[in-house]
């Protein structure tokens, strides 16, 4: 899997820095969705001297190269981050316990967004989260 990522980043004219090599390991690690706090933690463990600046650079980097997902959750520590390979997808937003689940296909029709918006707008991407209740959550308000 980090082959696959760093082959596509260089496509992209993207340098492959030991930084951003190791938040892009740090990332395939982890099982659930991690908040750049927690990838810094991770990191840590192995490189004491990066910096949480450093971390969210590189993910703000390797959001813009197509790469990672940002996920927008309610709360202090508001985003989590996701390796982006399967392709473009959404994510539903338990308001309950926070947990993140992503949604295997995109609902969003970009040709019609951009009739709705006209020529003075080019669309480019889209991001979307559904807020709701997991299975868990909705049981135990019950």
């Amino acid at each position: 899997m980090l082959k696959d990522i760093i082959e596509k980043l260089r496509s992209k004219g993207c340098k492959i820095t030991p930084q951003r090599r190791i938040i892009i390991q740090s990332l395939i690690k982890f099982t659930k969705f991690p908040t750049a706090s927690e990838l810094c933690n991770d990191i840590r463990q192995t490189n004491p001297e990066i910096s949480l600046d450093t971390v969210y650079r590189n993910l703000n980097l390797l959001i813009d190269m197509g790469v990672v997902n940002q996920i927008n959750l309610p709360g202090k520590d508001a985003n989590v981050f996701e390796l982006s390979l399967e392709g473009h997808h959404h994510h539903l937003v338990c308001l309950g316990c926070g947990a993140a689940d992503c949604l295997d296909y995109c609902p969003v029709d970009e040709k019609e967004l951009q009739k709705a918006t006209g020529l003075k707008f080019e669309i480019i991407g889209h991001s979307l989260e559904l807020y709701g209740y997991c299975e868990k959550c909705k049981a135990l308000s019950k």
